[in-house]
């Protein structure tokens, strides 16, 4: 069965960190382009960071530059989102997907294609 299983969410004051996990299961993700995407109320779903398959090229959205950072582990078949210095514009629902065919990291992260392997979403919510 192929799944991905976010975890890691939860509740953290303004100012403070989250680490998101993906793990994958029923498939190997080295051949695959993983990004982190996140859905607030009554927002359109937006691309937060994607990582390439093998050269480990990464996007991030401007709103999370400098403050997310993306990372995979092709051993463990996880993929991580370190989230640092979050405000409570970064609540939202966060989604991991694998998308074959090597997508670019920018083409996965600012197209809204439900293509491709989804996780079932972990919650962060950022208030004091």
């Amino acid at each position: 069965q192929v799944q991905l299983v976010e975890s890691g969410g939860g509740l953290v004051q303004p100012g403070g960190s989250l680490r998101l996990s993906c793990a994958a299961s029923g498939f190997t993700l080295n051949y695959y382009t993983i990004g982190w995407f996140r859905q607030a109320p009554g927002k359109e779903r937006e691309g937060v960071s994607c990582i390439s398959s093998s050269d480990m090229r990464t996007y991030y959205a401007d709103s999370v530059k400098g403050r997310f950072t993306i990372s995979r582990d092709n051993a463990r078949n996880t993929v991580y989102l370190q989230m640092n210095s979050l405000k409570p514009e970064d609540t939202a629902v966060y989604y991991c997907a694998a998308r074959p065919l090597r997508p670019t990291v920018q083409f996965m992260c600012t197209t809204t294609s439900s293509s491709g392997y989804w996780g079932q979403g972990t919650q962060v919510t950022v208030s004091s």
